[in-house]
């Protein structure tokens, strides 16, 4: 399979439109953002060029390819607010797979393993995530990665009409 990454470095429209694309789509929304009721559920967002730009003042940006294909994207941040351990030097980082015909073919492990020795290359020592508790395959995936349950936060998440843990996860590099 010919998967490639690239660093995000200068948005474009298309690039904007494609995770504009995947942000709304029904079947990412619950996986991808923390939803507080149904009706953040069902709320859609534009994204503009600038605010790519925005993103990437504080997210060091990946794009995934699938043969010329843009399949996904995954970032990082470096000691972001919201991480539940407020260890320095700890990466917080997101994968999302947008297009449908990628998911389930190794994508997301290979693509975790390239954000990890990123991650590396940039001196960092601890990872830290979060998964929603329904996205079983994504936590199977974090965990055969070696990452390990630290905590779970009660009531994150809406989705499936009722509220949802967010478990975090963790692992040294």
């Amino acid at each position: 399979m010919d998967i490639k990454f690239r660093k995000l470095t200068k948005p474009s429209a298309e690039i904007a439109q494609c995770l504009q694309k995947w942000e709304n789509d029904p079947a990412l929304i619950p996986l991808i953002r923390p939803n507080k009721d149904k009706d953040a559920l069902e709320r859609r967002e534009t994204l503009t060029i600038q605010d790519l730009e925005k993103r990437l003042e504080h997210d060091h940006m990946f794009l995934i390819y699938l043969g010329d294909q843009l399949a996904g994207v995954m970032d990082y941040q470096i000691d972001p607010k919201h991480l539940y351990k407020k260890e320095a030097g700890s990466a917080w980082i997101g994968i999302m797979i947008g297009e449908e015909t990628a998911r389930g073919k190794g994508v997301g492990y290979q693509a975790l393993q390239y954000l990890e020795e990123e991650i590396r290359k940039q001196g960092l020592k601890r990872i830290e995530l979060g998964v929603f508790e329904f996205n079983t395959s994504a936590i199977r995936l974090y965990q055969k990665a070696g990452y390990q349950e630290i905590t779970r936060i009660p009531d994150f998440t809406y989705w499936n009409d009722k509220m949802w843990q967010d478990i975090r996860m963790e692992k040294q590099i």
